[in-house]
């Protein structure tokens, strides 16, 4: 593998096809979850293609004990087994939901279509977030949340809503990485070491995807079998994980990278609720910092702070409300969109 980054690190995870051939593209197939079951008996890797909200897609290649050996621990975390019954509205092409799906059956529940007969659930939290909003009956389920940043805020609502709520960080190569009640209450996952490294997460476990069909991308992994997908982060004194974000998403203005992370956390520290930070053109900058969010009295409050801690080039110079997020197809929050919605000139809710 060709090297990069730095001292001891070997370089992007790739993949390469093993004795049983190559590995199994379960998405294609006509029961995605048939396919990655048949996959494991058979002893074959299994592909996942990225839905590349964050980059380009890209196929995620692993074994299927990479997922086998999660189960006892997400079944004793989640409460699930056999008899459950998971409610799961996202498309199986997103690796949560097929994930989900697949334990599910492997541990002898099963997938049904409606919430009404369901025991547990596995959302987004934009997902969640209709669902409350639509009245969705959630109480005595079960909710997984996972696939973005459960805010403390809306798992007190769906827990008001009677729901008991769970929730997980993890990516498409790296898997669990750790497991809480909101994002504020992220702890490792059981068999997970997390170290960071000048503010970048590195995971060790069995759960670790082998690479990519492609070759590269931001999956690297060093001698010691740490692996990363750049994503930004810290612990606490208390040993929780703090997750800032993905280190690659970037605002480029008036020649100084921002990193969006950087700025998401000063706005939620702020109290600017649930916000999503993008780059709008502009003939002079390049682009500028817009904060997005959904809830209108909290942005402006966080406006208000003049958020002191961000540099000139961090803070937002374009402050958007928008009623509800545009998703993407795996129900996470599309920010191409979003960015588009805020670069609008003559948009109602902007405020330059």
């Amino acid at each position: 593998m060709a090297g990069r980054t730095g001292a001891g690190v070997t370089g992007p995870a790739g993949a390469t096809a093993d004795a049983a051939g190559a590995p199994v593209d379960v998405l294609a197939a006509a029961d995605p979850v048939q396919a990655v079951l048949a996959a494991h008996r058979t002893g074959r890797r299994i592909a996942l293609r990225t839905s590349g909200t964050t980059s380009r897609p890209r196929s995620v290649v692993r074994s299927t004990a990479s997922w086998w050996d999660s189960f006892p621990a997400v079944s004793a975390l989640a409460d699930l087994g056999a008899g459950a019954r998971l409610w799961l509205p996202g498309p199986l092409t997103a690796s949560m939901n097929l994930f989900a799906a697949v334990h599910a059956q492997a541990v002898g529940g099963q997938v049904v279509d409606d919430v009404s007969a369901a025991t547990h659930a596995c959302l987004t939290p934009a997902v969640l977030t209709t669902a409350l909003a639509d009245g969705t009956a959630l109480r005595g389920l079960r909710v997984v949340v996972a696939g973005d940043r459960l805010t403390r805020e809306l798992a007190d609502r769906a827990a008001a809503a009677g729901a008991r709520v769970g929730h997980y960080y993890g990516a498409a190569e790296l898997s669990f990485l750790a497991w809480g009640s909101a994002d504020d209450d992220l702890r490792p996952f059981p068999g997970v070491e997390v170290e960071v490294r000048d503010g970048v997460l590195w995971a060790r476990s069995p759960y670790l995807a082998d690479g990519y069909a492609e070759g590269d991308g931001p999956f690297v992994r060093d001698a010691q079998g740490w692996a990363t997908v750049g994503d930004r982060g810290g612990r606490t004194a208390y040993g929780r994980l703090v997750v800032a974000g993905r280190g690659h998403l970037a605002v480029l203005t008036g020649g100084a990278t921002v990193l969006v992370a950087d700025v998401e956390a000063a706005l939620r520290a702020a109290g600017a609720g649930d916000c999503v930070v993008v780059g709008v053109p502009h003939p002079r900058l390049g682009q500028l910092v817009a904060a997005v969010g959904t809830d209108a009295e909290a942005l402006a409050a966080a406006r208000a702070t003049g958020l002191p801690e961000l540099s000139a080039a961090q803070r937002p110079r374009r402050w958007v409300h928008l009623d509800c997020w545009p998703l993407t197809a795996a129900g996470k929050v599309d920010r191409t969109a979003v960015a588009s919605l805020a670069a609008q000139p003559r948009h109602p809710r902007a405020v330059t």
